[in-house]
């Protein structure tokens, strides 16, 4: 018989210093901070300084990502990544409506930076709670 998911999280855990545990999840509020600046400055416009923003987070997410294997946060690093994927593709699809006129692209933007946040609160909360995100 195997064993439940969470049993299985719940032993890496065990085997993860306290240390360990607290700094993944600082670096984890981190990136979710840097993320959630970058999701409502992209709703607000002239902030274009969260483009560096993201980028560092998600370098941040892509180095640190490794040492969460096992663990429920690791859920939480490919959220996020997963996160700035989808919404790097729907911007880039979107971007032509920008040529139409000012209004559809800016709609369009809008409509996918707040879903971009909302995928950054969710995280953020559930971080906060212990809880992995669902893969």
């Amino acid at each position: 018989m195997t064993e439940p998911l969470g049993e299985v999280i719940d032993a890496a855990e065990v085997a993860m210093s306290p240390q360990q545990q607290q700094h993944l999840r600082s670096v984890g509020m981190l990136s979710y901070i840097l993320h959630a600046v970058v999701a409502i400055g992209a709703v607000l416009p002239g902030v274009q300084a969260s483009v560096f923003l993201l980028l560092v987070a998600v370098l941040v997410d892509l180095f640190k990502r490794g040492e969460a294997a096992g663990t429920w946060q690791a859920s939480h690093f490919s959220w996020r990544l997963r996160s700035v994927a989808w919404a790097g593709v729907l911007y880039l699809l979107t971007s032509p409506l920008w040529l139409l006129l000012l209004a559809p692209g800016w709609i369009a933007w809008g409509l996918i930076s707040i879903w971009f946040l909302y995928r950054v609160l969710r995280g953020w909360a559930a971080m906060n709670a212990g809880r992995a995100m669902p893969v």
